[in-house]
């Protein structure tokens, strides 16, 4: 298994796709249960939603399943949301809480994935947003993510369509977290929180340093906005997605048309 994969382009925007892949090695499915082995904490279907919205926009994707390793996590282990439901560096539940493994990984085996799929994701991502500051002056990552919008063991309630993390302000530009929260509430019919229930994963939060000119702002969409059912078989809906699409290609074209105007400032 090759663990990302990698388009490189021109523009100043690095799309992250931490949790799109759905490879497991045959060792580490034989451990799962049969609910683990359904893979429902996929963000499916989120590179063919943001295929092609951007020409030129570089891309970053692992290519393995985040039950294998989370690649939006710290790789310490440290919790991102400290006294709150959420799942690991190697999730021992699912999104609702339930067991997915008959055989838990150990720390030995943790520690071996960590240098396997983990390293090699974020060397990839660390290069490619450092060719990019090379070519621009500077940066912006922009981590695409999808949840089902109603999980009660992460949070209450309906979840809002577009979910903006930029762990509060602190990992990018004001004028970029501004740029896309005035294009999601022009959305009509969309609904729009920022660093509400999601702050910004692991990856936001490492690589988003605006004083050295790199941005990085999270994106967790509402998985109900483009799919026809959160549910297996987690089918792409092309009527819903294409009118998705729209406003992230908004988003996208706008963060690419802001970042020259960020040369220089922190």
């Amino acid at each position: 298994m090759t663990p990302v994969e990698i388009t490189r382009g021109d523009s100043p925007i690095v799309l992250g796709l931490p949790h799109t892949g759905t490879d497991l090695p045959e060792a580490i499915r034989r451990d799962l249960n049969p609910r683990g082995r359904e893979l429902a904490d996929t963000d499916w279907h989120i590179d063919r939603l943001y295929d092609g919205l951007l020409p030129g926009a570089t891309t970053v994707r692992a290519t393995f399943h985040r039950y294998v390793i989370d690649a939006n996590r710290d790789p310490s282990g440290a919790s991102l949301y400290p006294g709150q439901n959420t799942t690991g560096l190697v999730p021992l539940t699912d999104f609702d809480g339930q067991d997915i493994w008959t055989t838990p990984p150990d720390a030995a085996e943790v520690e071996a994935r960590r240098v396997a799929y983990h390293t090699p994701y974020h060397a990839a991502l660390k290069a490619e947003l450092a060719r990019v500051r090379d070519l621009h002056g500077v940066a912006i990552l922009y981590d695409c993510h999808s949840i089902r919008s109603l999980i009660p063991f992460l949070f209450d309630g309906r979840l809002p369509d577009f979910n903006i993390g930029t762990n509060l302000g602190a990992t990018c530009a004001p004028q970029i977290q501004a740029a896309v929260e005035k294009t999601c509430a022009a959305a009509p019919g969309y609904t729009a929180v920022s660093n509400g229930r999601f702050k910004g994963g692991w990856t936001t939060r490492h690589y988003g340093r605006p004083a050295e000119g790199l941005h990085a702002i999270q994106m967790e969409l509402a998985q109900s906005r483009y799919l026809g059912a959160e549910a297996p078989p987690w089918p792409y809906d092309p009527d819903k997605a294409a009118r998705l699409r729209v406003h992230l290609t908004d988003i996208l074209t706008t963060l690419a048309a802001l970042a020259p105007t960020l040369k220089g400032t922190a």
